[in-house]
């Protein structure tokens, strides 16, 4: 909104000059950062009071889950995700390029699954059960919001100075030229992907911090990606497609952070509020959509590691299960099996955030080693 009132009185000819700092995304991306903390940390503890007068008993806790967890964190209040949206929302909204297809789209994928989380959490509080939406409708909703995304960005996101195909197309790490296009098929392969890291992201909330600082520490890996594929000139330099516009994707990833951060403030252990599916959900989605929007899919499961090995040991565990009648993990997610083992919660949450750190690095990583 502030770039393109920027841009309105540039066109006009009116001159402000400390408003020729609204031209630089750097500058914008750390103002939407300090936004979104502000607006999340502000309406932190009178949101906490009123949804413990709204949800009584708080989140629903898994009986089957860790005995501690029924005794700690029972009325906890949960939905403290809406506190994230709430900041990014805001500062996006200010500092981003609002021409841009790749913002609006990534903020409806945003959107969309944070209100599907929402629903979801509003019916396990309201039923005091850990069934909300059914997981068939969850799939099918995320997979329409999905395809439409995806389908906005083959028709509308490819902008004059972008290489043709390159929307349908995926770029493999480490290769200069291993670009395939996929053609039609992309809108699968893109829909799969932000499905996927939703769900994976949601897989991982579990302990006080575990998912928040992970999902921050993947957007400021995205924010550095999308800025750079996004300028010809460090594009050309690292020899990695150029995908123009996708340096606005910058600025909606630290206004992840800063939402993020925002939410920690409560969230640190012991936890005075749960984000809930409402943030799970969206998180996921949103750090999914900048990786499809700015052309690095594959990346996203080096630097989304973590979050592909909770759901893979959901998804071994329920197979191998089904086929046994035995299991591998003492519990899944993966998180709740080092808990069986007796590690602390903080021990667990700290070690994967260690690894969420690597991995992001080695991400990094990939943008030079070609």
């Amino acid at each position: 909104m502030l770039y393109l009132l920027y841009a309105w009185l540039k066109a006009e000819a009116i001159s402000f000059p400390l408003l020729n700092l609204f031209q630089y995304q750097t500058f914008r991306a750390g103002m939407a950062w300090l936004t979104a903390f502000v607006v999340a940390v502000a309406m932190g503890s009178r949101f906490i009071r009123w949804m413990k007068t709204k949800q009584g008993k708080g989140q629903p806790i898994r009986t089957d889950g860790p005995e501690r967890h029924l005794l700690e964190k029972a009325g906890t209040p949960t939905m403290g995700g809406f506190m994230i949206l709430a900041g990014m929302m805001v500062g996006t909204l200010l500092w981003a390029d609002l021409s841009s297809v790749k913002v609006w789209v990534v903020i409806f994928v945003t959107g969309a699954y944070g209100l599907l989380g929402f629903l979801d959490d509003y019916a396990k509080v309201t039923k005091q059960t850990t069934a909300g939406v059914s997981g068939r409708m969850k799939l099918l909703i995320q997979g329409l919001v999905a395809v439409t995304a995806v389908l906005i960005l083959i028709l509308f996101g490819q902008t004059p100075n972008e290489a043709p195909h390159l929307t349908t197309s995926v770029a493999f790490p480490l290769f200069k030229n291993l670009i395939i296009d996929l053609g039609w098929f992309y809108l699968a392969f893109g829909a799969f992907i932000i499905v996927g890291a939703s769900n994976a992201v949601n897989l991982t909330d579990g302990l006080d911090g575990l998912a928040i600082v992970p999902v921050m520490i993947a957007a400021a890996a995205f924010g550095v990606i999308a800025y750079l594929v996004g300028n010809a000139v460090f594009a050309n330099y690292l020899q990695v497609p150029f995908v123009p516009g996708s340096g606005e994707l910058a600025v909606f990833c630290m206004s992840i952070i800063g939402g993020g951060m925002g939410f920690l403030w409560y969230n640190a252990p012991p936890a005075k509020i749960f984000m809930g599916d409402t943030g799970s959900l969206a998180l996921g989605g949103s750090i999914s959509a900048v990786a499809v929007a700015a052309k690095h899919e594959i990346v996203l499961g080096i630097i989304g590691g973590l979050f592909v090995v909770e759901a893979l040991s959901v998804m071994i565990q329920v197979a191998y299960f089904k086929r046994t009648g035995k299991r591998i993990f003492l519990m899944a997610p993966i998180h709740h099996h080092f808990e069986k083992l007796g590690w602390a919660e903080s021990t667990v949450v700290i070690r994967f955030w260690i690894v969420a750190i690597i991995l992001a690095f080695i991400g990094l990583a990939t943008l030079k080693l070609r």
